[in-house]
């Protein structure tokens, strides 16, 4: 076990392994972007349709087993089936990604919006909000703290995810852990699934000062 983490630590801190096309800094960046755009993808998508049931109560219960079933949707499958269908492109690793992310922000916006006292609401109604001005000034920054943690865990899950990229033939970190597999590389399957890790902890805690900043700002204010 020693001589493991031992050649471990020189595969990680070796030159040569950071450099060229194969090389950690490369496989670093297709894997962040990966991760972010389909984020980012999701966020677009999952928020406002949380946003949506959250404010008016309509459409809950559809909006949170259709979360449900993205879920359960087995990843891998999903992204050989997209695959065979659009054939040599991104398109599926996006897709699964996607799929993977919507769950947690719909849900945890959902959470958050409901979560609002209801009397903070008609109170703003009584000083003659109407109802996009509760939303925007009362319900999103009450409800921010849940919003932020449905994007750090579909973040999260997104970067351990990523590594499928590689099973179809892709770059991203995954590359390290299938080729190590394929050539019986203990060495370098540990350190993809060590770089994975980091990465997903380095995002989270960037994620958790963005959101003690907003807070911060918005006690200030």
């Amino acid at each position: 076990m020693y001589e493991l983490f031992k050649d471990l630590g020189s595969w990680l801190v070796s030159s040569e392994q950071w450099t060229g096309p194969d090389g950690i800094g490369h496989r670093l960046a297709e894997h962040l972007q990966y991760s972010l755009i389909a984020t980012v993808i999701a966020a677009v998508i999952a928020l406002p349709l949380g946003l949506l049931i959250g404010h008016t109560g309509r459409g809950a219960f559809l909006a949170i087993n259709l979360a449900s079933f993205g879920r359960a949707l087995p990843t891998v499958g999903l992204v050989v089936l997209v695959f065979l269908a659009s054939g040599l492109s991104m398109t599926p690793v996006y897709v699964a990604l996607v799929a993977l992310a919507i769950p947690s922000i719909v849900t945890n916006t959902y959470a958050g919006m409901t979560a609002v006292d209801p009397e903070v609401k008609d109170a703003a109604r009584g000083q003659g909000m109407r109802g996009r001005q509760v939303l925007l000034q009362v319900e999103i920054p009450l409800a921010l703290p849940l919003i932020m943690t449905g994007l750090r865990l579909a973040l999260i899950q997104v970067v351990a995810t990523a590594t499928i990229a590689a099973y179809v033939s892709f770059g991203g970190l995954g590359r390290y852990v299938f080729d190590g597999l394929a050539q019986r590389d203990l060495v370098q399957v540990l350190g993809g699934a060590v770089l994975v890790a980091v990465v997903a902890v380095v995002l989270d805690l960037a994620l958790s000062g963005l959101q003690r900043v907003l807070f911060r700002h918005r006690t200030a204010a």
